[in-house]
């Protein structure tokens, strides 16, 4: 018996501040160890009325699981990793929420891993969650996900990559349509008239399939596109403003611009409204992902919806059915289309 444990009472108790344990619901409850067992895991049927009796001596003995015990036990840790470069990015925490509240029911819990985009980071990052054990990792940073490496330990724990498929045995991939996305918001501000239309891309090794798509329907509708009208920010407001002034700067200045996400685009628009362009009749401005903030600005941003809580619940029944064992085979592709949304800003 540990330190934290107390031999039950008559009537089940445990003395105070010790660790209530399985015997001493049993004991409370009048029935089995074994039988308080298969009412927590679910493995085993129990009649309504014994499981009724068994959940109210929980209740009223205030027992917890002994998680560190069970995973000793099981060699299971029931905790999914999911890598992400920028929590605070809207699109990362709706992700986040898609994903827990897939695996939540099945017993698992999340733990996120931000890596701020630093390459190094993110290997560490995964490195480090390998070794802790996780059942399971989200890899939300498809181009670094391609560099990994994997030693021959690794190849029991399943992936899930958003963006790319990895050379891993256990390896799914949930791949929103950037490119397809991207070439629709493209053509769109083609057909719309614009002929100076320029992008603001996201960071190098970052965004490729949405720079891809863009050019595609630049080329497409017979737009040149010269370099001084391809600029990058960093994903965020903040470098969306700063790369609108650089676009801003040349002579003549762009009178469209296709973010590579919400947050740069809305920098854009600070711009705009800061040199006192209207949008979209001086400046049109279309985002991609669809952000909550892009129904929030003046006017409400068009942009490319990329479906944030779709990838995170598919990558969490992904998982599951690796960890269940359920399936076992190659890896798997699921494409999410990312359509156009069209509102005032273009």
């Amino acid at each position: 018996m540990s330190t934290r444990e107390a031999a039950a009472g008559p009537d089940g108790a445990s003395s105070p501040g010790s660790r209530v344990t399985i015997a001493q619901v049993a004991s409370r409850a009048g029935v089995s160890p074994t039988t308080v067992s298969h009412v927590l895991s679910g493995k085993r049927v129990v009649g309504a009325a014994t499981r009724g009796t068994v959940l109210e001596a929980i209740r009223e003995l205030g027992y917890r699981p002994n998680f560190v015990a069970r995973n000793l036990r099981t060699r299971q840790s029931h905790m999914i990793a999911v890598v992400v470069p920028d929590i605070t990015n809207p699109f990362y925490a709706v992700l986040t929420r898609g994903l827990a509240d897939a695996v939540d029911a099945a017993g698992y819990g999340t733990y996120v891993c931000n890596t701020d985009g630093q390459h190094e980071r993110e290997r560490k990052f995964f490195e480090d969650v390998m070794d802790r054990g996780v059942d399971g990792i989200v890899f939300a940073s498809g181009e670094t996900a391609a560099e990994l490496s994997f030693g021959p330990a690794d190849a029991s724990t399943p992936i899930i990559c958003i963006g790319e498929q990895l050379d891993h045995p256990l390896c799914d991939a949930v791949v929103p349509d950037d490119e397809a996305g991207s070439r629709e918001a493209g053509a769109f501000l083609a057909a719309r008239g614009y002929t100076r239309v320029a992008m603001i891309q996201g960071p190098p090794h970052y965004g490729a399939p949405r720079t891809a798509g863009f050019r595609a329907a630049m080329q497409a509708a017979k737009r040149k596109v010269p370099a001084q009208r391809m600029v990058r920010g960093d994903w965020t407001r903040k470098g969306g403003y700063e790369a609108m002034k650089k676009l801003m700067a040349h002579s003549p200045p762009p009178d469209a611009v296709f973010c590579a996400n919400d947050l740069m685009a809305i920098g854009a628009m600070d711009v705009a409204h800061e040199l006192g362009l209207a949008v979209p009749d001086d400046l049109a401005i279309v985002g991609f992902d669809d952000v909550d903030a892009a129904t929030i600005v003046t006017p409400q941003l068009t942009t490319v919806r990329n479906p944030a809580y779709d990838a995170g619940s598919t990558a969490g029944d992904l998982l599951l059915s690796r960890m269940s064992g359920r399936y076992t085979g190659s890896g798997r592709t699921v494409v999410l289309p990312c359509p156009l949304v069209t509102r005032g800003s273009a």
